[in-house]
């Protein structure tokens, strides 16, 4: 008796033997991932999850040449079987059957084997000549009402709720491709969009329950793919938000457990400690250790135990079926300490054998760089540790600007001191040019709000995180001065509809419809600040050297062979005559500069004339 289960299935069967087979299969197979995969790739072997009620029971074969079966696996539940294939460089693209039999039954599983892009470009991943503009997809705009409730998913569309779905979409981000290119971005980091049919507050991503899926309510896979297409057309690359630490309360594993050790805590609840230092901490308790990495981050979230290799191999394989089938720029990693230490060392490790071009930052919230740099690729660490993390969100520079930018200090004291002594430390990092530098974000209060809306600090902030070393991120909104009441605002006030995603809104940042002058003065100075970098070289590449802060005036260059740049703040409410000649160092014979900013061509010869509560950004002639 044969069910072929593919896309189409062809049973010649007499009634009852029909019957028979499909109540016997009922099925065999209700999953296969990933759902196919490539030849080409460095690491031969493939593990093949499938699901389906009663499948261990089965034998499982594949004859096609150059494939072969290295292993079978089987786990506590009966609905499980971890397939594990050979695929030699010999083995040609197409489809081969995966044959399952037991006691006369027989079903077959096509699977197909595609080519893998030999393109470089296909999976180029960002740079420091980069700049990343972030996005929460249903907030941000909503392009395709008809998808904003799904049948089947209990997270209906509810606007008037923080918490609740607004109906951005995929066909938004699509429509608002131009936008974000005109002003001169080059990369969008996407926070997740794989299913999450979770029962509420679904909106942001976080808790997934198909890790093949895209959420519905976004659109489909094909619908990503082509959108990333797109972008690459218009010059954007896409950046993919990724977990490994936890997936949802709802995923499908929840109802059907393969191996009471494929989460951790599962039937004793304990919450992380998220006491970063114990990762670190050369005295820290195995107590400790546990509590931090094997706690859940939140009960709707069970943390995943990456010890175990069947599941080890299952995540490792989604990030690179991910990256292939879409040709991402890159990833970014949720939560990145959280997960077990080994495992992240082999999950990059393996993401990059892969795609040697490619890049990928973790997101590690301390605020000391010694801890941050632990994680990057090529640092040699106190306990052995080997990491292959190219890059990191630099959380230390973020906390210290904020700091600077806030901070009220003495008549002797500088506000730009946090900022000075934490570059100061960038000797801990093996590249400090690849750590990504950003003014807020999902999880932080917007900048203007952190400033107290304050527009000069504003382009300060601006200004620095778009000349400094690294590669900045701009959260969506920032442009247009997107603030909320409260500094310590919640994650739904934070994630706020940009204007313009929907009919009703009564402003347009994408026409500029029903701005304040302010609102569209800042739109203006960021996109010329973009547009700039984009062409400036020198901050992609050139070297970095900061002058000692004195009071409210700090300044720092960016240099190389052939051009230099000086960034220079007064932070003070009085203007200031500055001696050019203490910074002959870079400075030279050159007497004057052109400020990026206001186009004025500035003398350097005697003194460089700083208005109050100001920043200038000087190419040096």
């Amino acid at each position: 008796m044969l069910i072929r289960l593919s896309c189409i299935c062809r049973v010649t069967l007499t009634f009852f033997a029909f019957i028979f087979a499909t109540q016997a299969a009922a099925g065999p197979i209700d999953r296969v991932e990933p759902p196919f995969w490539w030849q080409g790739f460095e690491h031969k072997e493939l593990q093949i999850m499938i699901h389906g009620h009663g499948t261990a029971r089965f034998d499982v074969s594949v004859e096609y040449p150059g494939v072969t079966v290295n292993r079978v696996e089987r786990v506590e539940s009966e609905n499980y079987v971890f397939l594990y294939l050979d695929i030699d460089a010999a083995a040609e693209p197409g489809r081969f059957d995966i044959v399952l039999k037991d006691d006369g039954i027989r079903v077959v599983h096509e699977y197909e084997l595609k080519q893998k892009n030999s393109d470089p470009e296909h999976t180029k991943g960002f740079s420091p000549a980069d700049a990343i503009y972030l996005v929460t997809p249903d907030r941000f705009a909503n392009g395709d009402p008809t998808n904003d409730s799904v049948d089947g998913l209990s997270d209906r569309l509810d606007r008037d709720n923080d918490y609740g779905r607004h109906g951005g979409d995929l066909a938004g981000l699509t429509d608002s491709l131009d936008y974000i290119r005109d002003m001169g971005f080059t990369a969008i980091w996407l926070n997740p969009i794989l299913e999450n049919a979770m029962p509420e507050a679904s909106y942001h991503g976080y808790a997934t329950t198909d890790y093949y899926r895209i959420d519905p309510r976004f659109g489909s896979n094909a619908e990503y793919r082509d959108f990333v297409a797109t972008a690459k057309a218009k010059g954007l690359g896409i950046i993919m938000d990724m977990i490994t630490n936890h997936c949802g309360r709802e995923h499908w594993w929840m109802h059907d457990v393969p191996n009471p050790d494929w989460f951790n805590f599962l039937d004793d609840y304990h919450q992380t400690s998220s006491a970063k230092a114990t990762i670190f901490d050369p005295y820290a308790s195995e107590f400790d250790k546990k509590i931090y990495f094997d706690g859940w981050y939140v009960p709707a979230m069970p943390d995943l135990n990456q010890r175990n290799p069947l599941l080890a191999d299952y995540l490792i394989q989604n990030a690179i079926w991910w990256v292939e089938y879409l040709g991402l720029t890159g990833i970014r990693l949720d939560t990145y300490g959280f997960s077990d230490k080994e495992f992240l060392s082999d999950w990059t490790r393996r993401i990059m054998q892969e795609f040697p071009n490619f890049n990928i930052t973790g997101e590690e919230t301390v605020e000391n760089p010694a801890l941050l740099s632990y994680w990057q690729r090529g640092k040699e660490n106190h306990d052995g540790y080997v990491s292959w993390l190219p890059s990191l969100l630099d959380f230390p520079l973020f906390h210290a600007m904020n700091e600077s930018l806030t901070k009220e200090t003495l008549w002797w004291e500088s506000p730009w001191s946090p900022v000075y002594e934490i570059l100061a430390s960038d000797f801990v990092y093996p590249d400090p040019m690849n750590l990504v530098v950003f003014p807020d974000n999902h999880d932080q209060s917007r900048i203007y709000t952190k400033v107290g809306e304050n527009y000069d600090l504003f382009r300060m902030a601006m200004a620095y995180y778009l000349t400094m070393r690294g590669i900045p991120q701009i959260y969506y909104g920032t442009e247009v001065l997107m603030s909320h009441p409260r500094d310590d605002g919640n994650h739904g006030e934070i994630r706020a509809e940009f204007p313009g995603g929907w009919d009703d809104h009564e402003k347009n940042a994408f026409t500029g419809e029903g701005l304040s002058n302010d609102e569209r003065n800042a739109q203006v100075f960021l996109t010329k600040l973009l547009t700039w970098r984009e062409e400036a070289s020198v901050i992609h590449t050139g070297e970095l050297m900061q002058f000692t802060p004195i009071k409210n005036v700090y300044a720092y260059f960016r240099y190389d062979d052939s051009d230099t740049v000086m960034v220079v703040f007064n932070r003070g409410k009085e203007p200031v005559d500055l001696d050019a000649a203490r910074f002959a160092e870079r400075l030279g014979d050159s007497r004057f500069a052109e400020d990026v900013i206001s186009g004025k061509r500035i003398n350097l010869e005697t003194t460089i004339k700083l208005e109050p509560m100001s920043v200038m950004i000087l190419e040096i002639e």
